[in-house]
């Protein structure tokens, strides 16, 4: 089998999807599916000297030859929305002449980040299939719901102009999609109810390395003396983007308020992101004692990042939940950690640890329900422990590696029958 994947971002530049990708690269290889991967030059977190070294590099050949990646010269990716569209733009009508005039390709794959690379590689699939003769066959991946993730966001008004060419760009991507891989029962029942056919959709959780994130016993966990933090204490951990769409006001009401409620308790943020500064000014002046920040640790120790904590912290702000799985809840899970959630009631999140029993979610913006539901995992510890380890139970049985991976591949090869 031989994919062709239209790349807006490709390694070394880092997405929030790179583990996913890394791990279907060595499935692919133990398969020996082949692929054909065409991309801009890298930008995203890309130095001056890296880009130059790039530039030399038009053609790249991985993964015992299995994976060639195709590269092509592009601006920056710059700052400015309309710019940066401008870029997207660019770098689609390029991705389609390449694409079209590729040779000996069984199925072309995307990925819905950005929006418009699903519609366009569904159009060089069509485009393919009218070449060769024969159905060359488009399966989807879909990790956002786009537009209804910007309605969600505050960034677009459902029946806008952006939210109505979102939906018809939405609509004839699922029409060209040969099959959609989900990754929720939520994101099936949303595009079911924009009809899309079921028969053409399968539910595969963004899955968790239930070998690489396992619980570290506090004791020989090193991230307490690299951190400076005490053994003894409580402690909540938030590991992840600090951007726009969490409830980072709610969020520093809560710590306020549990300083005087629940003494030894302290809040661990590791991460980065656009709120960050803010985050960080706003724990100066409301001198906020019972919270520390912490940079992105390395890759390799995501194990003690994820067991840092008593618990592990999920949050947003409202209108997210219904378009939105986050994936660090997996990894909260697979360290044996019990999840403590701000996050809209009427959520698959919600319905998914109130069902095993593996954390406790409150509405987003309630802060009373929030600091609640804190005070009993600080106060009955025995009920945090018992919630982490059914967690862990079902992130080894339902989300673990191995399982996911397979039905993708599952789902590749019935789409090429």
């Amino acid at each position: 089998m031989r994919i062709l994947r239209l790349r807006a971002y490709y390694f070394p530049e880092q997405v929030a999807s790179s583990h996913l990708l890394k791990d279907m690269d060595a499935e692919y290889r133990k398969q020996g599916v082949e692929q054909l991967i065409l991309t801009p030059m890298p930008t995203r977190g890309i130095d001056e000297e890296q880009r130059k070294e790039y530039k030399k590099k038009r053609v790249e050949v991985s993964n015992d030859g299995l994976i060639t990646v195709h590269r092509f010269p592009m601006f920056r990716e710059p700052s400015n929305p309309m710019l940066r569209m401008c870029r997207y733009l660019l770098c689609n009508v390029i991705e389609y002449g390449k694409g079209i005039r590729s040779e000996n390709i069984d199925l072309v794959y995307a990925a819905s980040t950005p929006p418009i690379q699903g519609l366009l590689s569904g159009l060089v699939a069509g485009k393919l299939s009218k070449k060769y003769g024969h159905k060359v066959p488009f399966v989807y991946n879909l990790q956002d719901i786009f537009p209804d993730s910007l309605v969600n966001a505050g960034m677009a008004r459902k029946g806008g102009m952006i939210w109505r060419i979102g939906r018809r760009m939405e609509d004839a991507t699922y029409k060209k999609a040969d099959k959609i891989i989900v990754i929720s029962e939520g994101f099936k029942r949303n595009i079911m109810a924009k009809g899309v056919p079921e028969e053409k959709i399968v539910v595969v959780p963004n899955w968790v390395d239930t070998e690489k994130i396992r619980p570290v016993p506090r004791a020989e966990n090193p991230l307490f003396e690299r951190l400076g933090l005490d053994r003894s204490r409580f402690y909540i951990c938030y590991s992840g983007n600090i951007g726009h769409s969490q409830n980072i006001p709610l969020l520093l009401d809560a710590a306020k308020q549990l300083e005087t409620e629940a003494a030894d308790l302290r809040f661990v943020i590791i991460g980065e992101g656009a709120e960050k500064a803010f985050l960080k000014d706003q724990i100066e002046k409301k001198q906020i004692q019972n919270m520390i920040l912490a940079p992105f640790q390395p890759a390799e120790d995501l194990a003690y990042v994820f067991s840092l904590g008593d618990a592990g912290l999920v949050i947003s702000k409202p209108g997210i939940g219904a378009s939105s799985v986050p994936s660090k809840t997996w990894s909260i899970m697979a360290a044996g950690k019990p999840v403590i959630a701000s996050f809209d009631e009427d959520s698959e999140l919600t319905e998914l640890l109130r069902t095993e029993q593996c954390g406790l979610c409150s509405d987003a913006d309630d802060l009373s329900g929030f600091v609640a539901n804190i005070l009993r995992m600080y106060n009955d510890r025995d009920t945090c422990v018992a919630m982490g380890e059914r967690g862990q139970r079902y992130a080894k049985e339902y989300l673990n590696k191995q399982r996911c991976i397979g039905m993708y591949i599952d789902t590749l090869r019935s789409a090429l029958c």
